[in-house]
């Protein structure tokens, strides 16, 4: 069994983010170079394409290395591929993580739910059993403030 885990903590898919963020560098290289190396013929405009699908490609990466949770003792924030929520402890219902979930899931008091992105099993599935037991139990031990 792990040590327990302390506030703050934050858990992300280390993994993946370390793959994306070098994948971005390097289609942003890649595409700049092929832009430089065109034949004669290919205008400005082409090359400015060129370079700016680059910088496309390369923002949705860095856009797909965002995913996190962020734990502390007023709450949590979760951070997905676009949009962050910060969620106070009594907002969480429940935390879900069932066998072939892509990420943890949370229930929340409005009834809705929120995918937490950020604890998958794409960087090792026991880290994030152990990171979704981890949340889990934060949730179960808060006391609402009477």
């Amino acid at each position: 069994m792990s040590t327990p885990v302390q506030l703050p903590v934050t858990w992300a898919p280390r993994r993946n983010r370390a793959v994306l963020l070098v994948l971005s560098a390097v289609l942003v290289t890649v595409f700049t170079v092929i832009a430089f190396a065109l034949p004669d013929n290919w205008q400005l405009n082409d090359r400015v394409a060129m370079v700016f699908s680059g910088l496309v490609f390369g923002a949705v990466g860095l856009m797909l290395a965002r995913p996190r949770v962020s734990a502390d003792a007023e709450g949590v924030t979760v951070v997905n591929f676009v949009r962050s929520r910060r969620l106070a402890w009594p907002e969480i219902v429940r935390v879900n993580f069932r066998q072939g979930d892509p990420w943890v899931t949370l229930d929340l008091a409005d009834g809705t739910a929120l995918a937490a992105v950020g604890i998958q099993p794409g960087g090792g599935r026991e880290q994030a059993i152990e990171a979704a037991r981890a949340l889990r139990d934060f949730v179960d031990g808060h006391v609402p403030v009477a």
